[in-house]
């Protein structure tokens, strides 16, 4: 059975990108799913010195470790400022002390969301753009505008066209696996 691991770029215990990557992960049928919390990872804010002084922090390698048993990685998206959230960019930062690609090569399934009309474009932008130069292999990505009204907790995506826009994604990433 194939496995992925799925996390948002969000610390928020409120988050709707862990919202949307939830539920989408339980979406793949078929396929066995891990879903990671930000917070379970916190660490100090990445700096050279820091790493001279204390090394690579264990966080960072037990993240990296959980991505490399998985078939695919599967990521939502906070936008912040037009790009991903600190939290997310502070993992990032630790995981690519340890040698590259970042991303493994693995498939992945990017995805954005925000009570806004644009969905978090601007971040699966930068996403789409960058993440193949460290190993990943975009698959799909998708973006769910007006989350509010366009997802329901017990249903998930409640628009048809979106929907449909989405299981599409999915099925190009489970295809990729």
């Amino acid at each position: 059975m194939k496995k992925i691991v799925a996390f948002a770029g969000s610390n928020s215990a409120q988050s709707i990108n862990k919202q949307l990557v939830t539920w989408a992960a339980n979406q793949a049928e078929g396929i066995e799913s891990t879903v990671l919390d930000l917070n379970d990872f916190e660490m100090p804010i990445f700096s050279i010195d820091r790493e001279k002084d204390s090394g690579i922090h264990q966080l960072a390698k037990d993240f990296k470790e959980t991505l490399q048993s998985a078939d695919g990685i599967m990521i939502s998206f906070a936008e912040h400022n037009g790009n991903v959230s600190t939290a997310f960019k502070n993992i990032y930062d630790w995981m690519s002390r340890l040698g590259a690609p970042i991303w493994m090569n693995k498939p992945m399934m990017v995805m954005a969301t925000s009570p806004g009309q644009r969905g978090g474009k601007s971040v699966l932008e930068i996403v789409t753009s960058s993440f193949p130069r460290r190993g990943a292999e975009i698959a799909s990505s998708f973006s769910l505008p007006s989350f509010n009204e366009n997802f329901e907790n017990s249903k998930g995506i409640s628009n048809p066209e979106l929907k449909a826009e989405f299981e599409e994604a999915l099925a190009k990433f489970v295809k990729a696996l």
